[in-house]
């Protein structure tokens, strides 16, 4: 800071004597008499503005240093507002080479450059002390978020590893069950067709064994046919039509139990065979056979007539199982001998 240079001094007067003699204010007269010392405009430098202070040599540079630390201070907190008001990085500013400490305080006015220089400094020590922390704050977010990223991908391949394990067992479990429903099913199949293999092997076998009643027929009425020709209100027994006299056979080996007039039968055979099965054969013309009697399949039993309740020539033929008095339909009895009339 610049000050008012002194007042010159007085100038010497050999009279007088040093001024270290003073004390207390007082005056000494045993000192010696005292010249009046009256300055002039020419002696005396007129005064401008306050005094000058002079330099302290020895506190200088405490006072300079604390002067330069309320700068940078003031200066690093001027540009730290700046950055944060702006909300945008702060520029790099170059420091030129700063003065001295000691020139900073000086008797002439300080240089502008200075003030520059301190704000300057503050600014580019805010700045990088933003960027430091900016860049720690984002390497430290972009650190968290490739950590989640990395987590979701591995949970992602977890349960993709997981679904397709799961899809592959089902497909495996899918194709396992195909294949066992598919060899369950050619296995059935294969049964099947064994078993009829099997049947039709013994009812071509039984075919030998059994035979059909007559030859050269028409079936006219089926088993449990309604109608009022019958007089149970439907039909009991299976009707080959057929020439009076056409021959009548036994159907299988057997016994003859029963063999003359029926009423409405007419003539009548019955052949027990060896189950117990009763073979009825009505309506004959005429009987071949005789009571106990024993036949082989094929043997003639009698010859198809029209006597008893009839309205043509035709051979009646029943089957009562176990002797019972119902009997069943003969053409399913006869197809599961192997016979189809």
């Amino acid at each position: 800071m610049a000050s008012n240079p002194p007042a010159p001094e007085a100038p010497y007067a050999p009279s007088q004597r040093s001024a270290d003699s003073f004390g207390y204010g007082d005056y000494r007269t045993d000192e010696g008499p005292w010249e009046e010392w009256n300055p002039t405009a020419d002696s005396v430098r007129p005064v401008r503005g306050k005094h000058r202070v002079a330099k302290q040599r020895g506190g200088g540079f405490a006072r300079s240093s604390t002067v330069l630390g309320v700068g940078v201070i003031a200066a690093v907190s001027a540009g730290g507002m700046a950055s944060a008001n702006t909300g945008k990085a702060p520029v790099s500013i170059s420091i030129p080479d700063l003065p001295n400490v000691g020139s900073l305080i000086s008797d002439d006015e300080p240089a502008p450059q200075t003030a520059s220089a301190l704000t300057a400094f503050g600014s580019e020590t805010a700045a990088d002390t933003y960027d430091s922390g900016a860049a720690d704050a984002g390497e430290a977010l972009r650190s968290r978020i490739m950590a989640q990223v990395e987590s979701q991908h591995t949970q992602y391949e977890v349960k993709a590893a997981a679904a397709a394990k799961k899809a592959e067992a089902d497909a495996v479990a899918k194709a396992e069950k195909e294949a066992r429903a598919k060899a369950a099913a050619a296995k059935k199949k294969a049964a099947e067709e064994a078993a009829e293999k099997a049947e039709a092997a013994r009812l071509a076998e039984l075919a030998k064994q059994y035979t059909l009643p007559t030859s050269s027929y028409t079936i006219t009425s089926t088993f449990g046919q309604a109608g009022s020709l019958w007089s149970s209100g439907y039909h009991t027994g299976l009707d080959f039509a057929a020439p009076t006299g056409t021959l009548i056979k036994a159907v299988h080996s057997g016994t003859v139990t029963e063999a003359g007039w029926a009423g409405s039968y007419g003539y009548r055979t019955i052949l027990t065979l060896d189950d117990g099965t009763e073979l009825w054969f009505c309506h004959q013309s005429s009987i071949n056979v005789s009571v106990g009697q024993k036949v082989a399949t094929g043997d003639v039993i009698g010859r198809v007539g029209a006597t008893g309740n009839v309205t043509g020539a035709h051979l009646h033929l029943e089957v009562h199982p176990d002797g019972n008095p119902t009997g069943i339909d003969p053409a399913a009895w006869l197809r599961g001998k192997g016979l189809n009339p």
